[in-house]
């Protein structure tokens, strides 16, 4: 997913960009997502002055995912606002002081810009740390595995700090 930087800076009409990736690579390693639909991209590139190109849209994608409490499965809409502001130049080590001092501007050396990382970097911000089912979700029991939605399973869940647990036996011996 490619924009010519000299076509938008020069063009007086925004550049309208819609486009499906195949962004299945970046969740690798997530476990608790199982599928990921191909990340749905709606942005538009117009030159904002300056030499300054803005690019600004929406990322939408489909998750597959299993309840961090409960390991049901789920699905999630992840839907998440892009905006990125590129400006060409030709020294790179101007490019790096400039990009320290501001942070919100992309400093690029080619005509072409490949919008693909920063699309997918989007998405990993916006990903969910924890999907739960409902916000109700009790979860699973520590002791037994029983999904505590469905039944209470009666099995003592009474936390007892492990420094004091040789007190408890201590009174049991004593009556």
């Amino acid at each position: 997913m490619f924009i010519h930087f000299r076509q938008v800076a020069s063009s007086e009409a925004p550049v309208e960009i819609h486009q499906n990736l195949d962004v299945s690579r970046v969740i690798k390693g997530r476990r608790d997502i199982t599928g990921i639909s191909p990340l749905r991209v709606d942005l538009r590139a117009e030159a904002s002055g300056g030499g300054v190109v803005d690019v600004r849209g929406k990322l939408t994608a489909e998750l597959d995912m299993t309840c961090s409490r409960c390991l049901k499965p789920l699905k999630r809409t992840v839907e998440a606002e892009f905006a990125e502001s590129f400006k060409q130049s030709d020294d790179p080590e101007m490019d790096m002081q400039a990009q320290d001092e501001d942070d919100d501007l992309q400093y690029v050396a080619e005509d072409k810009v490949d919008l693909t990382p920063y699309a997918e970097e989007t998405l990993l911000l916006n990903l969910p740390f924890a999907a739960v089912c409902k916000e109700s979700c009790k979860g699973l029991c520590p002791n037994c595995g029983a999904d505590l939605n469905e039944r209470e399973c009666g099995c003592n869940t009474e936390v007892i700090d492990p420094r004091l647990a040789a007190l408890g036996d201590f009174f049991k011996n004593k009556q």
